[in-house]
């Protein structure tokens, strides 16, 4: 089955990245990253991006107790 639906690559606050169809509004608490195309490309994209998997505040969180 051929998907020929374009994708953008959005992503939350936490800096956490997903798929989400160019004819909607990405979901609450979600924004576009500025990648569109279709949905093989934005997730080779994402495996560019999102090299961290761990959400930004846990990140951020354990820096803060490395340097203390």
């Amino acid at each position: 089955m051929s998907d020929d639906r374009s994708y953008r690559v959005v992503l939350n606050d936490e800096e956490q990245y997903s798929v989400w169809w160019t004819d909607r509004e990405p979901p609450a608490g979600w924004r576009a990253e500025g990648t569109e195309g279709t949905r093989e490309e934005c997730l080779a994209r994402i495996g560019e991006l999102w090299t961290d998997m761990r959400p930004l505040s846990l990140r951020q969180r354990m820096e803060s107790q490395s340097t203390a």
